[in-house]
């Protein structure tokens, strides 16, 4: 034989060997072998909670349902109303903090800053607010049905200002409850509680409750209405005035028994980082007699951590 002919042979039958074994592999086998350096990655859940937002208003009575971790400076600017002792405006410069123990139990500190009122029937007061202290609880959170449902309370140390009418009464607790259910991107919270004095005479005992539909439209733009109520449950014999202070004061207003005021609210929250959110909301009050608020203009920043 050719030299040149019996080696072309053994180069095809080289050849023919290697494609019997690589087929015989892949048939015993029964599936192509995965590489080492390329392996499955689990892909990460996501919780219908990642689209929700907190409340923007009513921030010291309106708790958010969910546990978070979060540091939020707040300012909210009143406009008095022309009948509440001739009207004026208010400002109040907050910070609220909120850090969760574990993922269904977080402290919470929901009020405290500095309140400046320029009315001239009450000579423009100016002070620092009590301090708000306490715990929430998720005693429900069902992820598959989107619903979760926190209980808590919160205690109003009497550390603020007489002339702000804080400091008085020796505290209040706030015992609530909070909700917030999801329909895909749509979501309805609520909460109810009720301010219990220690001294009912120098604090009145009201009952609040709110409520605030949102829509995760986009990171960007979460819109939201809501709305908030505050009923005299009981009357205060401190000052003889026919209307409370909504979420920021506790007159105990001799004159306000049966006294229900309420505001309807609009805004939107933008998540600018994936832990900062930026509130807006602004606040018509929509039960006569106004008092202390005829409207108002809130902005909060959450940040996560």
């Amino acid at each position: 034989m050719d030299p040149q002919t019996h080696s072309r042979s053994r180069w095809l039958l080289g050849l023919g060997a290697a494609a019997a074994v690589t087929f015989a592999s892949t048939a015993v086998a029964g599936t192509p072998a995965v590489s080492a350096k390329a392996p499955n990655v689990p892909v990460e859940a996501v919780s219908w909670k990642d689209h929700t937002i907190a409340p923007v208003t009513n921030p010291i009575f309106f708790e958010d349902a969910v546990i978070r971790s979060e540091i939020r400076p707040i300012f909210v600017y009143h406009n008095i109303d022309d009948q509440f002792l001739g009207g004026g405006n208010a400002q109040l410069y907050a910070m609220q903090i909120r850090y969760a123990l574990t993922d269904r139990l977080a402290l919470i500190a929901t009020q405290d800053g500095y309140f400046d009122i320029h009315n001239k029937a009450l000579a423009d007061p100016h002070g620092w607010m009590d301090l708000a202290l306490g715990l929430k609880y998720a005693l429900i959170d069902n992820e598959p049905a989107q619903f979760i449902l926190t209980p808590g309370f919160t205690f109003h140390v009497p550390t603020g200002e007489r002339d702000v009418f804080q400091g008085r009464g020796g505290g209040e607790f706030n015992p609530f409850i909070s909700f917030q259910k999801g329909f895909g991107d749509f979501h309805v919270s609520g909460n109810l509680g009720v301010r219990l004095p220690v001294n009912g005479d120098e604090q009145s005992t009201v009952g609040h409750y709110s409520l605030m539909l949102d829509y995760y439209t986009c990171r960007w733009f979460i819109p939201f209405v809501s709305f908030n109520a505050f009923s005299v449950l009981s009357e205060g014999n401190n000052i003889g005035l026919d209307t409370e202070g909504y979420d920021v004061m506790n007159f105990g207003a001799a004159n306000a028994g049966g006294r229900t005021q309420g505001t309807l609210g609009v805004g939107f929250r933008s998540r600018i980082l994936d832990n900062v959110d930026l509130g807006l909301a602004y606040e018509k009050a929509v039960i006569r007699p106004y008092g202390l608020t005829e409207d108002r203009f809130t902005f909060d920043v959450c940040i996560r951590f």
